[in-house]
């Protein structure tokens, strides 16, 4: 058997107001810049200060601070700020930061989900604590979905009736805990009438897919994020593969890094498939590619 992923996950943690620490994992970061003047964007977003010039790329630098409702950075500030380059969804974008702090490795079974009470647009998908502050793990998808909307585009697949009526008897499982990611893939199905099921939550995917090969309905095709609290992807993969009750899933670990050490690391614990975020007609393609396999070993 393959052999088991790690748990460990780098944690960049970083200041956007004097006493909240919040953090990013480190695999969605390409680089730490130190402030650089930025030319204007006409007619962006206005929480996007404008583009910075970086390695010959011309990257949108976003006021995290604003973007997320907290005090947007002042122009006295700037000379102590910091860009944070990520690679995440298919696109690179700088974040304007207040402080960097360090980086440090945490354990995705010590991050939890956050309280349902923080509301829709809290920008958070976990929350763990480091010598005694509590550390908040920001949701870039949901951030980057409310400063550049999808394209619709991309949402929507077009499925020949063949193919509508071999994925409408797969057992489908979504797993994400990001709520933008979420309904991405529940409208991708939807809108081509395909039945799933959905969950926020890694162990309790694994429970479903165990409770639901109990009763002879096992998932044919899971298609889970990978950095989730409490269990990431890796592993959820990892525990899927090895355990015979559930072991024939298809498993599709569907992502918002851009890094080919996700894609490798993915087939490591026993991943059929790794895609970036978002694009609903390689999710249908992916999810074709199980049924026709699920097809055969019936």
């Amino acid at each position: 058997m393959k052999s088991k992923a790690s748990q460990s996950q780098g944690l960049l943690l970083f200041k956007l107001s004097q006493t909240q620490v919040f953090a990013l994992g480190t695999l969605k970061i390409r680089e730490l810049v130190p402030y650089t003047p930025l030319s204007k964007i006409p007619q962006s977003h206005p929480t996007i200060l404008g583009a910075a010039t970086i390695r010959g790329h011309t990257i949108p630098i976003i006021d995290m601070a604003a973007a997320i409702g907290y005090r947007p950075i002042t122009a006295d500030e700037l000379e102590k700020c910091y860009i944070i380059i990520t690679d995440c969804q298919r696109m690179i974008i700088g974040f304007l930061v207040r402080g960097i702090d360090k980086i440090i490795e945490c354990n995705w079974r010590d991050i939890e989900a956050p309280s349902a009470n923080l509301g829709k647009n809290a920008y958070l998908t976990g929350v763990t604590r480091f010598q005694d502050q509590l550390v908040q793990l920001l949701d870039v998808e949901l951030l980057l979905s409310k400063i550049f909307p999808d394209n619709p585009q991309t949402n929507r697949a077009i499925l020949t009736d063949v193919q509508r009526e071999k994925l409408k008897p797969m057992n489908i499982l979504l797993v994400d805990d990001s709520k933008v990611a979420r309904k991405q893939l529940s409208d991708a199905l939807d809108m081509i009438n395909i039945p799933y099921r959905v969950t926020a939550d890694g162990k309790e995917a694994l429970a479903i897919m165990e409770q639901a090969a109990l009763d002879h309905h096992p998932i044919d095709i899971l298609v889970s994020d990978i950095e989730m609290p409490g269990l990431d992807g890796y592993e959820l993969a990892f525990e899927v593969r090895d355990n015979p009750l559930t072991a024939n899933a298809y498993i599709i670990l569907h992502t918002s890094l851009s890094s080919e050490i996700s894609v490798s690391q993915a087939h490591q614990v026993g991943a059929n498939e790794a895609l970036t975020k978002f694009d609903a007609h390689e999710l249908i393609d992916a999810m074709l590619r199980g049924a026709d396999l699920a097809i055969k070993k019936h």
